[in-house]
């Protein structure tokens, strides 16, 4: 690729985040005199992907590994053959970030949603009532990822008074340390402004169960009606998958915003850091526990429950802390021998102590 045709090529993808430092790794393949593209959308084996030339079809054959965490997904940089039917990505550059989570099969086998995302809006309806422990499941999915995660509360025209409002907020930011919380109304416009100058810069992905009225939030954004909207049942605030692929779109204020479908699960894939991100203060606490080892359960000197007894930790942040350790303890234990390995021996040591301590229990009654 001629120097002209690579300033042609950076001007025309600065818009979906191009730079320099993507220009230089991409520099072995423009010498194969393959063309850069951002992948805007994938389905059944082909991608839809933006170059200097357009949108091209591509199909992803060469890029499909049986690691499901290797396959081409949407935001990703690809190299894309400069002709050719069916034309070709042939490879794909090496991620800064990437959203991941466990998909619900039986093989626990991660699922890649989204790559190169600067920030992970989690979006959570105020039309219903608040599910914190699903946020901070969101929330150790999105610092695990490598972004800057931020809770939208959407539909805020169905809350109106300010000081019940206010309350909400304040509930999602104990949940949240650390993360910016933001209330907004797609059909008042309440918010919209503060939410659309975060996404101005960079890359975001649009995150939440169904119903939780993204597809609106990125028509707001976006200007226009580019993504179908459907009613949410009145009954539960539930909502049907009007979203069905990941699509990347530009943003009229700059950035590039990625929809999501809407999530039924959103189970945990080797996200340890993320959850520690979240509960960033009950680590905090364990640090000053008497065993470095502590599991916060009823060991002696454990700092982390003396808070909860004192009050300054709620005890549901702490079960929530509990229970996605163990979920992720799990989840990567089946995809690490070693580690299940681990859990196995400190299992049956734990056994037997208990059977030695019952042991000596009878044996004093004697």
């Amino acid at each position: 690729m001629s120097l002209s045709s690579s300033s042609s090529s950076s001007s025309a993808l600065a818009a979906l985040g191009w730079d320099d430092a993507w220009a230089a790794e991409f520099a072995p393949y423009a010498a194969q005199g393959l063309l850069p593209g951002r992948v805007v959308r994938v389905d059944r084996g082909q991608c839809d992907v933006v170059t200097a030339d357009g949108t091209v079809r591509a199909d992803t054959a060469f890029v499909t590994p049986h690691d499901p965490l290797r396959v081409i997904c949407t935001g990703d940089w690809a190299a894309v053959e400069p002709s050719g039917n069916p034309r070709y990505v042939k490879a794909y550059l090496p991620r800064r970030t990437a959203f991941v989570r466990s998909t619900s099969s039986q093989r626990s086998e991660g699922q890649i949603l989204a790559a190169n995302v600067d920030h992970a809006i989690i979006a959570v309806s105020l039309a219903v009532e608040l599910d914190l422990g699903r946020i901070e499941r969101f929330l150790a999915l999105a610092w695990e990822s490598g972004a800057q995660p931020l809770v939208v509360l959407t539909k805020a025209d169905l809350v109106p008074d300010p000081a019940t409002r206010a309350y909400l907020v304040q509930d999602v930011e104990a949940a949240a340390p650390g993360v910016q919380v933001l209330t907004v109304s797609s059909l008042t416009g309440d918010g919209m402004d503060v939410l659309a100058a975060v996404v101005a810069d960079g890359t975001s992905v649009l995150l939440g169960i169904s119903g939780a009225g993204k597809s609106t939030l990125a028509n707001a954004l976006l200007g226009a009606d580019v993504m179908e909207v459907r009613a949410t049942r009145e009954v539960d605030g539930k909502g049907r998958h009007t979203t069905t692929t990941r699509n990347l779109l530009a943003l009229p204020g700059g950035g590039v915003l990625i929809d999501t479908p809407g999530l039924r699960g959103v189970g945990l894939w080797d996200a340890e850091a993320g959850v520690g991100q979240v509960f960033s203060e009950i680590e905090e606490y364990a640090a000053d526990c008497r065993f470095h080892d502590c599991a916060h359960e009823a060991e002696p000197g454990c700092a982390v429950t003396a808070a909860v007894a004192e009050g300054t930790l709620p005890e549901r942040r702490l079960e929530s802390y509990r229970k996605l350790l163990r979920e992720n303890q799990r989840i990567v234990a089946k995809t690490d021998a070693r580690l299940r390995a681990e859990i196995r021996r400190d299992w049956r040591l734990k056994s037997a102590e208990g059977r030695a301590n019952y042991a000596a229990k009878r044996g004093g009654r004697g």
